[in-house]
């Protein structure tokens, strides 16, 4: 029996090292916040007020956001009450909304390998707050509430360094960066949505108690890796 459980665990284990890492390669083969050709060439081509593209824009970049969703399946692990996940992803949106609208209107970017690098030490933290590390370091557990605004506040800065880059016509600027915010705000939920389901389904197993440890030890290790990778183009670039 013993050796059957030892079995059982190193298969979910290597299911669960074998999902966040997929979705690392995403992420990292899409640069976190790279866009498509067409949709760069799109937009850089544009002009004047186009709400429901830049809507589905920004829902298309969340989606494709990897660096976002692990962020945010380490948000929400241990999040069981919707009142509770409702508070803190409307503590990342306020955080990335009110970067990425700043700083696309002040024209002020960061290092787009900095920032993703940045990004991908907020994956490091949560997960090491999941496992429960601040409390064995330091003796006392950080606000999760705080961090979460702060890590939305960077996770903003990524999107508007990319939307710089998108050199976005003047001609409806403002409309067209309040639609994009929208589109990723919804994109957001239908991450979450689909996230929700999943977490949902396995917290009824057994398998939840026992490889939630190991599934913050894969994210944080996923995230040591999108940092490593984030260094080392800004060191080469």
């Amino acid at each position: 029996m013993g050796a059957f459980a030892k079995k059982a665990m190193g298969k979910d284990s290597f299911i669960l090292v074998a999902f966040i890492s997929i979705l690392l390669f995403l992420a990292v083969d899409a640069s976190a916040h790279g866009v498509t050709a067409g949709d760069k060439g799109y937009i850089q081509e544009s002009s004047g007020t186009m709400i429901i593209p830049f809507i589905y824009l920004g829902a298309k970049h969340m989606v494709t956001g990897y660096d976002h969703l692990l962020f945010l399946f380490g948000v929400i692990f241990f999040l069981y009450r919707l009142k509770d996940v409702s508070i803190y992803v409307t503590l990342f949106a306020v955080g990335h909304s009110v970067t990425l609208l700043s700083g696309v209107l002040m024209d002020f970017s960061v290092n787009a390998y900095i920032i993703d690098a940045i990004i991908g030490f907020s994956i490091v933290y949560k997960a090491l707050d999941n496992m429960g590390a601040y409390q064995r370091w330091f003796g006392f557990q950080p606000s999760t509430k705080i961090a979460t605004l702060v890590f939305g506040l960077f996770h903003g800065f990524g999107l508007a360094t990319k939307i710089l880059e998108y050199k976005i016509s003047s001609d409806g600027l403002i409309p067209n960066l309040f639609a994009f915010n929208v589109g990723v705000e919804l994109g957001q939920l239908i991450a979450l949505g689909l996230i929700l389901i999943v977490m949902g389904f396995w917290r009824r197993t057994a398998s939840f108690t026992r490889h939630a440890y190991s599934a913050n030890v894969a994210l944080m290790a996923g995230g040591f890796i999108f940092v490593g990778y984030q260094m080392t183009g800004f060191f080469i670039s």
